[in-house]
């Protein structure tokens, strides 16, 4: 009786807050953004034709994310316009993201601890699995919660000054936003314990070679990348980005009939799409380019 009671309090918390950060933190609305979304003023947004920029936006805090962040994330890809075809998470100043702000741990107990982690993974489940393809560019710190935001997006780029860190065994906590189930999918399970007992860090070529990020830039070259990757993926038919960002996760899961049997039928669906007849139409009329490397 009394975790439910701390349950319901904590909930009564959230609602407080977010209905404050409405009311005095709104740093973007639909007229200066073109989104309409109200955020937190930890967050950011810029509309660039049909793709969004969103930036992490708490560099004074190393882009710590508190509760207003995650309710932020999770309002911005809940509501994302069906015209955006992609989109970019970036970090602004001179890290990505360094994890949950851990000032919010200290008041929590455990049924408000258990609540608190749920609300991370329905935020981070609007960005693995929302209305459009997310290509994250890291730099500097990607520190527990942020690995596991950066974790959550589809494509990953990386400056050279990224570094990676679990550091929540030394914290004595657990992690909380998903980590452990997309992270080992990422790295394998017993690279993922190295990281926690050991407090290991891997450096941007490092996670590179293990797969932590798809793509490697110099300083400053990330988001660039991230835009053109963005635009890459805009261009693709909405119905294979879907598959390949909805579908494709849950055949790689699924036991290998099930798996078969899923991609026939996906398969059938974006073939009989018509813009699919469109493009193999021009593909076969040589009005559109070939696979080449350049």
């Amino acid at each position: 009786m009394k975790s439910c009671e701390r349950l319901t309090g904590f909930r009564r918390n959230v609602t407080e807050r977010t209905q404050d950060f409405r009311a005095v933190g709104i740093a973007v609305s639909k007229s200066a953004s073109g989104f309409d979304v109200q955020l937190p003023r930890s967050l950011k947004a810029e509309r660039r034709g049909d793709i969004a920029v969103l930036f992490l936006a708490r560099a004074e805090k190393r882009n710590a994310i508190d509760d207003p962040t995650v309710s932020g994330i999770e309002a911005f890809f809940a509501a994302l316009p069906d015209a955006i075809k992609a989109v970019v998470l970036a970090g602004e100043g001179d890290h990505f993201c360094s994890g949950l702000d851990l000032g919010e741990l200290t008041s929590r107990d455990i049924a408000q601890g258990i609540a608190h982690s749920r609300s991370w993974h329905r935020a981070f489940e609007r960005i693995e699995f929302g209305k459009a393809p997310v290509v994250a560019v890291l730099h500097g710190a990607v520190v527990g919660g942020g690995l596991e935001i950066a974790a959550a997006c589809h494509i990953r780029v990386a400056e050279a000054s990224t570094y990676y860190a679990l550091p929540e065994g030394s914290r004595g906590i657990f992690v909380g936003g998903g980590g452990a189930v997309r992270l080992p999918r990422l790295i394998g399970t017993a690279r993922m314990m190295d990281m926690m007992l050991t407090g290991r860090i891997y450096d941007a070529d490092e996670g590179q070679a293990i797969g932590l990020s798809h793509y490697l830039t110099a300083p400053g070259q990330g988001l660039a990348k991230g835009m053109e990757i963005a635009e890459r993926i805009a261009g693709n038919a909405p119905m294979t980005n879907f598959a390949v960002t909805h579908v494709l996760p849950r055949i790689a899961q699924a036991d290998p009939a099930s798996g078969y049997l899923t991609e026939a039928l996906t398969s059938a669906i974006a073939q009989g799409e018509k813009e699919a007849k469109d493009r193999l139409k021009a593909f076969l009329e040589k009005r559109a380019p070939k696979t080449v490397r350049h």
